[in-house]
């Protein structure tokens, strides 16, 4: 492992963390030369996602320092390879969570690369070469363009960024249950969690043609659930008579919330046989009782983002439907605070950095 090779020769100017404070300032790096099968990425925007305050912070104590988080990344194509034949000079692309994968597994060969266990992030994992991969929170980017995706011309740059993280990981779950299409039947869907991933679930499946149910701990967010996202129901997970009026009347449930729970109650608002779909991550076990999964023989599963051609496919669905995240934009110099207040839960929905500025 080496945070460069003598192939990175690119200097690129972005920002890191170099500790667990997870402050971040202006850093200087070299990027790897543009190679036969990569692109060369000018960086316009990029979203904030909690995995980017996790790793700055040293949570999950795999980090390694320097860090340049970011995988929500959205930009311009300025240069490809001599093999690159999907893209070319001027594309509006995106790059998510992945740099690279082993490219000979079975998850790999179905495009199933976020399953690989030898997969690679875009940031703090250790590129085919040994060098350590830096993210979107700087001002250029190389990929290789099996893991690129085009952004479709109708949709802004900066509001479809935190699809190519938060837009997946919701995505992934609605075609894993046969919810892309309602032509044949309309489903009940619930929402555990109106946040970053919650909110564009509520579009994708409004989109899909579902009746959508907001459940959430705090009663405040009803009107805008409804009269805003366009959810038809909502429902306050903390009052036991809300909780107990919706018992068996939902078919699929997509849990996307990070703090601990217990799945025992939302697993009742399921008919017999729906499924709980799990995307956030707790970092404590939840709990989950016997008796709700045997009574209704329903399922619990979870996934995480997504691969490349469902990405593609994803972001193409965005430009079908115009759906993109709710944004809150900021800049370079304003990461510090905009760190703070995600871990605060203070953002509606996602922030994203402006990182060509006037450029």
């Amino acid at each position: 492992m080496a945070q460069t090779t003598p192939n990175h020769t690119q200097t690129v100017s972005g920002w890191a963390a170099h500790d667990s404070s997870g402050k971040m300032t202006p850093y200087v790096f070299k990027r790897r030369e543009n190679g036969v099968n990569d692109v060369t990425i000018k960086v316009l925007y990029c979203g904030m996602c909690h995995t980017d305050l996790h790793h700055v912070r040293n949570d999950w104590g795999i980090t390694m320092y320097p860090c340049v988080p970011g995988h929500e990344i959205t930009g311009l194509i300025t240069k490809v390879g001599k093999d690159v034949a999907k893209f070319k000079v001027g594309d509006k692309v995106g790059v998510g969570c992945l740099a690279a994968s082993c490219l000979n597994c079975e998850f790999c060969k179905t495009s199933q690369e976020n399953y690989c266990d030898q997969i690679q992030f875009t940031y703090n994992g250790i590129f085919w070469d040994g060098s350590v991969t830096y993210g979107g929170y700087s001002k250029m980017l190389v990929a290789d363009q099996r893991y690129v995706v085009r952004v479709p011309e109708n949709l802004p740059m900066d509001a479809a960024a935190p699809m190519l993280c938060a837009g997946i990981t919701v995505y992934s779950p609605m075609k894993d249950s046969n919810l892309l299409d309602s032509t044949t039947s309309s489903k009940k869907v619930g929402i555990i969690g109106l946040g970053g991933l919650g909110h564009v679930g509520v579009k994708f499946a409004k989109a899909f043609g579902h009746h959508v149910t907001i459940i959430s701990t705090s009663p405040s967010k009803e009107k805008e659930a409804k009269n805003r996202l366009g959810a038809d129901d909502f429902i306050v997970s903390t009052d036991p008579s809300q909780m107990k009026a919706k018992v068996r009347t939902l078919d699929f449930i997509l849990d996307t919330v990070s703090a601990h729970h217990s799945l025992g109650p939302y697993l009742e608002l399921l008919k017999v046989e729906g499924t709980l779909h799990i995307v956030g991550a707790p970092d404590k076990p939840m709990d989950l009782p016997a008796f709700p999964l045997i009574f209704g023989k329903r399922t619990v599963k979870g996934s995480m983002t997504g691969g490349m051609i469902e990405t593609q496919e994803m972001m193409d669905m965005c430009g079908k439907y115009n759906i993109t995240c709710d944004i809150e934009m900021v800049t370079p110099d304003q990461i510090n605070e905009a760190l703070q207040r995600l871990a605060n839960n203070d953002v509606r929905y996602r922030f994203v950095i402006d990182i060509a500025g006037k450029e």
